[in-house]
């Protein structure tokens, strides 16, 4: 029989083990701080909130309204993610850690350098003590200055999660003049040839629906292309069988209405609309995550996200293994036949009396 010791030590194991995968929300942190409404909004805009969450062991670097104001409405907003990007540590750092570094200085990788906007150094940032309490922050570019100081300490979650205030963005050479993304984003066909995708676009083209993509540009648009080698596998049907009508809700359905980056389809929890959706319930996809690894659900197969084509806000285009084959179209998969149950051993008799002599 189980102790009240026992018990005692099995609510301590479970309480540890809720401390150790406490998620944070950094919207809610962000909003119990006023000074940083400007920050939070662009955190919100940019998606950027979504990766934070979907992230453990990270360190946000914020700017107060004032210092934010260097950023806000002077750039386009791709390029405000960028420099956004640039102060996610992906290491955790309290003001203890930032007192002790080794050395006195060191390079910490942020999120801009995941992106793959990022050329050599540049997605680095240099932290270093400078003694007097005073630790500066500047791009890991040679020649880069320590052009933002740490100020104070927002909030820490131990080892999950820790914002601390600097006085300045970092900027690092040449973040804020790149050029604005239009130009690449209004050649779809191009990017996704480029990335592999030629059976996908010649179709988008083919079917007019590629117009349709084009005029969800402005206001945000995700895009699931498939590979060629995902149009050759056995299990997609032969377009040539389908109508007009159908090849477009099927292009139309490898499309979202909205500005959807990787981060925000890992933290996703609902079902996501598409182009091709005409009612509720219709024509729309789910998402599962496995560490940094996206699944899409149609109802009929799943589809793993590969590659990022494109993120250049509020644009995202993103290639698939499978083409996305949605249940409206093509019915949805029959679900695994039951066990059989194991037959059952007939129940013991009892011996009959002897009959009498």
């Amino acid at each position: 029989m189980a102790t009240p010791q026992t018990f005692s030590l099995l609510a301590f194991t479970l309480s540890l083990l809720a401390l150790t995968v406490q998620s944070h929300n950094i919207t809610q942190i962000l909003a119990d701080n006023p000074e940083y409404s400007s920050f939070n909004s662009y955190l919100s805009q940019t998606k950027l909130a979504d990766e934070i969450n979907s992230r453990s062991t990270i360190t946000l670097l914020v700017l107060n309204n004032g210092a934010m104001s260097s950023l806000a409405g002077k750039h386009p907003l791709s390029v405000i993610k960028n420099a956004l990007s640039l102060l996610v540590l992906l290491d955790y750092y309290d003001p203890q850690k930032l007192h002790k570094i080794s050395d006195g200085t060191v390079l910490t990788t942020t999120l801009y350098q995941t992106t793959g906007n990022a050329p050599g150094n540049l997605g680095f940032v240099n932290i270093t003590d400078l003694k007097g309490g005073k630790v500066g922050f500047g791009s890991a570019a040679s020649g880069s200055k320590l052009d933002s100081s740490y100020t104070k300490s927002v909030k820490q979650i131990p080892y999950n999660i820790s914002v601390l205030e600097i006085d300045a963005p970092i900027i690092s050479p040449g973040l804020l003049t790149a050029p604005a993304p239009s130009a690449a984003v209004s050649n779809i066909t191009g990017l996704l040839e480029k990335a592999g995708c030629k059976t996908f676009a010649g179709l988008l083209v083919s079917s007019g629906v590629l117009k349709t993509y084009e005029s969800a540009l402005e206001n945000g648009l995700t895009v699931f292309a498939p590979s060629d080698e995902a149009f050759k596998d056995d299990d997609v049907p032969d377009l040539k069988n389908l109508t007009q009508a159908e090849v477009v809700s099927l292009l139309e359905y490898h499309a979202l209405p909205e500005y959807k980056p990787k981060g925000s389809l890992k933290t996703n929890k609902n079902k996501i609309s598409t182009l091709a959706t005409n009612g509720a319930g219709k024509y729309d996809i789910t998402t599962s995550n496995s560490g940094d690894e996206v699944v899409l659900h149609t109802g009929v197969a799943p589809s793993r996200v590969a590659d990022t084509v494109l993120d250049a806000t509020p644009v995202v285009i993103f290639t698939v293994d499978k083409v996305l084959l949605p249940a409206e179209l093509f019915g949805k998969a029959a679900s695994p036949a039951p066990s059989p149950s194991p037959a059952e051993s007939p129940s013991p008799t009892a011996a009959s009396p002897p009959a009498p002599p």
